[in-house]
């Protein structure tokens, strides 16, 4: 990391900015994604004592980075290859429904030369439903989690970690609707706040809350297949270094294009491709593909 230090400004924040959420990487998605990107369909209710088993894989190629909406003349070529390792319950809490889980993130992230692979922080939470209308195919959920520091972290490697290091809260809210007989609708909102890092490449690192939308159109081409659209966009997070802001403020956007539907009546396959939209600031994602399994238990 002494190169770092020796790169201009930009080049750090950048790096920074690429690699910061890469431990939680992606439910997660990339640097300048939303903390937990949700999948279409994530907050459709399932009947109490249910379980399921979810493994992700995802993978991410960045190929330029961006300060103040300008393309930086620097080389860049940022990997990440991350998987995780998901369980929900299902169950009731009192008259409403919630859904206590463990998300287990691990992979590696490659920014030449330097990588760093191992298992990310874990992160716990839960799901609570307001308005469960199965019959009226309506939804409307709040939910919490917490990332804690407990994954691989090397600070001197600052922002080439699976771990971050620091605490994190992330909250959601999500409304589910049907439009007509093929068409499903999910609006999410997220608002995260951040701990501090004391040990960033031998300094402090803060950062603001960070805040986003996330819209998934489904077109239900049978009752257990769905074509999806995804738009995710994301504002603020800006970080400071020992104190320096570091104007790394997110305005970013991306899309998915996704396919799902029941291999078995207990599990579930999904392929989703996209990339970037839009770069304020950090990396520009070229093109990721992510796979999800998920076993009914």
């Amino acid at each position: 990391m002494h190169q770092l230090r020796q790169t201009s400004p930009f080049s750090l924040r950048s790096l920074t900015r690429a690699l910061a959420a890469a431990g939680f990487a992606a439910m997660l998605a990339p640097a300048m994604a939303a903390e937990i990107a949700t999948d279409p369909g994530d907050y459709v209710a399932l009947p109490a004592g249910t379980d399921l088993g979810i493994v992700y894989y995802q993978r991410g190629k960045f190929d330029a980075v961006y300060a103040n909406s300008s393309k930086l003349p620097v080389p860049f070529d940022l990997v990440t290859d991350i998987g995780l390792a998901r369980w929900v319950h299902y169950t009731k809490l009192g008259d409403y429904l919630v859904t206590p889980q463990v998300i287990i993130p691990f992979g590696k992230v490659a920014l030449s030369p330097q990588s760093a692979s191992g298992v990310g922080d874990p992160i716990v939470g839960s799901a609570l439903w307001l308005v469960n209308q199965p019959e009226a195919q309506k939804w409307f959920t709040v939910s919490a989690f917490a990332s804690l520091p407990a994954g691989k972290y090397d600070g001197a490697k600052g922002p080439i970690n699976l771990g971050e290091n620091r605490w994190k809260g992330v909250f959601q809210s999500a409304y589910i609707t049907s439009l007509s007989k093929h068409f499903m609708l999910d609006l999410v909102g997220e608002y995260a706040l951040y701990g501090d890092n004391d040990n960033f490449v031998g300094m402090r690192r803060r950062q603001d809350a960070s805040y986003g939308g996330q819209v998934h159109l489904r077109y239900m081409l049978a009752p257990t297949t769905s074509l999806a659209l995804s738009y995710y966009h994301d504002f603020g997070g800006e970080s400071k270094l020992n104190d320096v802001a570091q104007h790394d403020r997110m305005n970013n956007s991306r899309f998915l294009v996704g396919l799902a539907g029941f291999v078995s009546p207990t599990m579930q396959l999904q392929l989703q491709v996209g990339k970037s939209l839009k770069v304020a600031n950090g990396p520009k994602e070229s093109g990721r593909l992510n796979l999800r399994l998920v076993k009914v238990l």
